[in-house]
């Protein structure tokens, strides 16, 4: 048998690293909102002519995109791979861990939601362990305006989307409040960036529900807290917002949402 003879390595292989972590860094720096080469050179601490150089090379590979009178951006083959790697990160696989997590701490019933044909549809659950169980499946649909997961899918969408949800839910049944209280309680979530069910959809149930946002920082699901309305008082509802956001914003980070505040 002929032997493999390891390949021999390139003297100037470690230029060609340290140049691979340039462009990394020159791409890092656009994506933070440098623009020109004078901007990128600042940001990446690399000469102009180096940086100018290294840009062109990527704009040629589709990696950027150079405007005249603009200035660089990130172009569609880095689109195209950031597309892929969405696509295969599962969120159920992503958030699960975090779930579990943050059901240990609780002891109560955890969702994973997302907003399917204008209503909220289950991803995910990790039943409770208090005596009185949670009714719920996974697959199964929710109208959006009365559960805690459905408001929170929808704090970032615009006051005329929230209206139309709004017609949308309670076409057929009685309302239990007045569109204007309703749209009034979605602003005070948008700043809270949490959403709470105090029983609009099942008087014996309460929830504590927050926003999960990829990379672009759009909401594509939800997690909540759910229990029966003995085990979620008022305080104790107030107390598990900051759980239940924290737990939001670790999953959104794993999908690449960069850090709020």
């Amino acid at each position: 048998m002929n032997d493999i003879k390891p390949r021999a390595t390139s003297p100037d292989a470690p230029k060609k690293g340290q140049t691979m972590l340039r462009g990394l860094d020159i791409l890092e720096a656009i994506a933070s909102g440098a623009r020109t080469v004078a901007e990128i050179a600042t940001v990446t601490g690399l000469s102009l002519s180096t940086t100018h150089r290294l840009a062109s090379s990527l704009a040629e590979r589709n990696y950027l995109r150079f405007e005249p009178r603009k200035g660089y951006a990130l172009g569609q083959k880095f689109m195209e791979l950031g597309f892929i790697a969405y696509r295969e990160a599962d969120i159920r696989k992503l958030a699960r861990p975090h779930m579990e997590e943050l059901a240990s701490r609780t002891h109560d019933t955890i969702h994973l939601a997302a907003l399917v044909h204008d209503e909220v549809t289950y991803l995910d659950k990790i039943p409770g362990r208090r005596a009185v169980e949670i009714s719920s499946s996974i697959g199964a649909r929710k109208p959006v305006c009365s559960t805690g997961v459905g408001k929170a899918l929808i704090l970032d969408r615009s006051e005329d989307f929230w209206r139309h949800c709004f017609r949308k839910d309670f076409a057929h049944v009685v309302a239990p409040y007045t569109q204007d209280e309703w749209l009034a309680t979605m602003r005070s979530y948008v700043g809270l960036d949490c959403a709470e069910d105090v029983g609009e959809n099942d008087t014996s149930v309460r929830c504590v529900a927050a926003p999960i946002r990829d990379g672009s920082m759009r909401i594509i699901a939800a997690v909540s807290v759910s229990s029966a309305r003995q085990y979620m008082d008022p305080q104790r509802m107030q107390s598990l917002a900051s759980e239940v956001r924290n737990t939001a914003r670790a999953i959104s980070a794993e999908l690449g949402a960069r850090a709020e505040g």
